[in-house]
């Protein structure tokens, strides 16, 4: 049989044609690769937005405070009030000496801060020096209560962000003035700009800290604390720590010990560990529909290879006649697997970097905004790549092995 000029033509003709579909068919790998990293990158800066709110809030912490009782318990009834006591802060550090902080805060309500002629509604936080590893403070000016400020009644404060914008629209550093809230006039001693959104008896955007027995002593709260925050040492589960407390408690102030409604006890940690298994369980579902979708695509071109091979019966036949190898028949086809499989992945994490760059400078362009990452790692980059080669190699093989099968004289009978 005769190939004169026309049936090379026709040959090149469908080269043309089936690389063109093998290009349609490589977006599928292209938008799986590119799911695939966009999708990690967007849940790592999800993430840190939501860890943003806990920013400063101490993971291993349980807040305590009393309600009514819903059980009677040896002859009172239901319904009643009780409340919690300096003396319980002591026993409780006494009793449980698996915890590392213990301390009570109390808060005074609808306050009006005042300076010059700026006014703010505010609350009064009451606390002690050692709260602040409860709920890091992030001091954008001056120092946070000492021992020496509880210890000696020190009429001095802490100002939130919020407060200090309405008070010193100038702004500035506004530590040593004095501005008035309640009754009573207050040195101003540091700026809080704490971002987060987790926050105990009130945001600390619109709170004004002094020291706990300033509180006690102005507004006559009497040996009555509203809050018991603690945390546990290192290793401590704070679920743990709920039964033997509740006992405690109990016994001094009459009510079951079963009675969950009259103490309630709230685990941070429960918080934090619902939030990690959240994020690990999207990770997963990530990879998932990623490596999902990467498989489709590259499924898909081992189909339009094997469509290739097929059309190209002729020429692998002219190629086999005039010397070559079962081996140069499949490197060829391996090859231009890995080709279409590497060239269309690249392509997709160029495209997920570039747009989760974009997402990332959108998001930090925020004001007073913490820096989130949405990026990828590089090591992520290349084991993407790396599994990208190895799907190429996977996907070429049905079709080189068909290819390798080919005769001369089977192609000279299809021809």
């Amino acid at each position: 049989m005769r190939f004169d000029l026309d049936t090379y033509r026709e040959i090149a003709d469908s080269l043309v044609r089936n690389k063109s579909r093998s290009l349609l068919t490589g977006f599928g790998v292209f938008w799986g690769i590119f799911m695939l990293l966009f999708l990690l990158g967007g849940g790592q800066g999800l993430k840190q937005l939501i860890s943003a709110n806990f920013e400063g809030f101490a993971t291993n912490t349980a807040i305590v405070f009393a309600d009514r009782t819903t059980k009677p318990w040896k002859g009172m009834k239901e319904g009643r009030r009780w409340y919690m006591t300096y003396t319980d802060v002591e026993r409780i550090r006494r009793m449980v000496p698996e915890l590392d902080i213990v301390t009570p805060i109390v808060s005074e309500w609808g306050q009006e801060a005042v300076f010059g002629t700026n006014t703010i509604d505010c609350n009064i936080k009451g606390v002690y020096a050692d709260y602040s590893k409860i709920e890091e403070p992030r001091l954008k000016y001056g120092r946070y209560l000492n021992e020496a400020d509880v210890l000696q009644e020190r009429k001095v404060c802490i100002i939130g962000k919020r407060i200090y914008t309405s008070l010193f629209p100038e702004g500035g550093d506004p530590c040593g003035t004095m501005i008035k809230v309640g009754p009573v006039y207050y040195q101003v001693i540091g700026v809080d700009f704490s971002s987060g959104n987790i926050s105990i008896n009130g945001s600390a955007d619109e709170s004004v800290t002094v020291a706990l027995p300033v509180v006690q002593k102005v507004y006559h709260e009497g040996n009555v604390i509203e809050l018991l925050c603690v945390t546990g040492r290192s290793g401590v589960k704070m679920s743990t720590m709920e039964d033997r407390m509740r006992q405690i408690m109990a016994r001094e102030h009459n009510f079951d010990p079963t009675d969950k409604d009259a103490m309630f006890y709230m685990n941070t940690e429960q918080i934090f560990s619902i939030m990690d298994n959240l994020f690990t369980g999207l990770n997963f579902l990530v990879l998932l529909v990623g490596l999902g979708t990467i498989l489709a695509g590259v499924i898909g071109v081992s189909n339009i290879m094997m469509v290739t091979v097929k059309e190209r019966t002729t020429e692998i036949g002219i190629r086999r006649a005039i010397g070559a190898t079962p081996r140069n028949i499949l490197s060829q086809i391996i090859m231009e697997s890995i080709s279409l499989t590497l060239v269309a992945g690249s392509f997709g994490i160029v495209f997920a970097v570039g747009l989760l760059s974009l997402l990332e400078t959108i998001v930090n362009s925020r004001p007073d905004a913490a820096p989130v990452d949405f990026q990828v790692s590089f090591w992520t980059a290349i084991i993407a790549a790396l599994l990208l080669t190895v799907l190429g190699v996977v996907a070429g093989l049905a079709p080189a092995s068909r290819a390798m099968a080919i005769k001369p004289v089977d192609a000279m009978r299809d021809e």
